[in-house]
């Protein structure tokens, strides 16, 4: 690890996995040919019910892990577009836990590893899913720990979550940036105090203007180690 590096102090790099390691719409991009025009309306609407849900139990105290909500948000966007067929949601559901890395991913996370950094991945996904995402993606070899909410009981942004991660890590919390590409999620580690980096993969608009803001901005993970 070079000097500049030493006096920013951060020796950790916690990455979200979904959106920002794995492609969440890979699965009905693979599984999902059936739906035909539909398709990407589908897999919009699966990833928006499957963070509302979330948060919704989350705030309501009736926690559901990941597997079950995301289950339940497929299940409202098949209904949603009229489709009902269990041999279709099934493969989507297996093809989920084996979602596609970013193209970007692999050499990033090998970058940082040259550079000293140690690698995790603190996800909302339960350990079952997300050990079978990296080993799928080929970069189990790549993150030194992975970190759920599971524990927990409670999904991000709340506080608590963010907590765990920094007591999981087993360094101090000035010693972590945290990625994410969902905006909603380095807001909530920069409240926290975590030094966090937006990965705006989709060029959206900033928001959450009155939280602390992400130490950078960077549209994909490519310049991450510089």
């Amino acid at each position: 690890m070079d000097a500049g590096e030493r006096v920013m102090g951060f020796t950790t790099i916690a990455f979200d996995a979904y959106g920002t390691l794995l492609d969440v719409h890979a699965a009905i991009a693979r599984k999902g040919a059936v739906l035909g025009k539909n398709a990407e309306a589908v897999s919009r609407l699966w990833r928006a019910k499957q963070l509302e849900y979330a948060w919704v139990r989350t705030l309501s105290g009736r926690y559901a892990d990941f597997e079950q909500v995301t289950e339940d948000a497929l299940d409202f966007a098949l209904r949603a577009h009229g489709v009902r067929d269990p041999v279709l949601k099934a493969d989507l559901m297996v093809a989920y836990d084996r979602l596609d890395a970013y193209a970007d991913v692999a050499p990033a996370l090998r970058a940082l590893k040259e550079k000293g950094f140690a690698t995790s991945i603190f996800t909302n996904g339960t350990e079952r899913m997300i050990q079978l995402a990296v080993e799928a993606a080929g970069i189990e070899a790549l993150v030194d720990k992975i970190i759920t909410v599971e524990p927990v009981g409670l999904f991000k942004t709340v506080p608590a979550t963010y907590a765990h991660l920094v007591a999981e890590s087993g360094v101090g919390q000035d010693e972590i940036v945290f990625v994410s590409s969902n905006r909603w999620d380095a807001a909530g580690a920069s409240a926290f105090g975590l030094a966090s980096v937006w990965c705006n993969r989709t060029k959206q608009p900033d928001e959450y203007r009155d939280l602390p803001p992400p130490i950078a901005t960077i549209p994909g993970l490519e310049g991450l180690a510089a």
